[in-house]
């Protein structure tokens, strides 16, 4: 039986602000939108890619407080061809963010920005 990621959730309290960051900021485009007034949520699913992995946007109407993130989330990782550039272009935005950093092995060059509600995105070079 063939299995495939579909996408990921994360729920956000300003979905304005959360729609800026990830389509403005990380590149993704919106895929689709489903609203649900009746049970008071709406749905937005981006992609970077068509057809590609999702992350889902969950907006529940009403909801202020800043969601408890955990200690069990990790990140989501989006990769640059220029990581430099790309941390100077988010930094340019006042994006909040980490230096570049990298493994001790070089595997790696990466650095870390968080969206609006404090949901880390690990962004690393291609």
């Amino acid at each position: 039986m063939a299995k495939k990621m579909l996408h990921t959730c994360v729920r956000v309290r300003d979905l304005d602000k959360s729609m800026d960051f990830y389509t403005s900021v990380l590149g993704f485009k919106e895929v689709r939108r489903l609203d649900y007034p009746e049970f008071k949520f709406t749905l937005v699913y981006l992609a970077i890619e068509e057809g590609g992995y999702e992350l889902e946007l969950t907006y529940n109407y009403g909801q202020t407080e800043p969601y408890d993130l955990g200690n069990g989330y990790g990140h989501i990782a989006v990769g640059v061809d220029d990581l430099k550039a790309t941390h100077e272009e988010y930094t340019a935005l006042k994006c909040d963010m980490t230096d570049i950093k990298g493994l001790s092995d070089g595997a790696a060059s990466y650095f870390f920005v968080m969206d609006p509600d404090g949901y880390k995105i690990e962004v690393i070079q291609n």
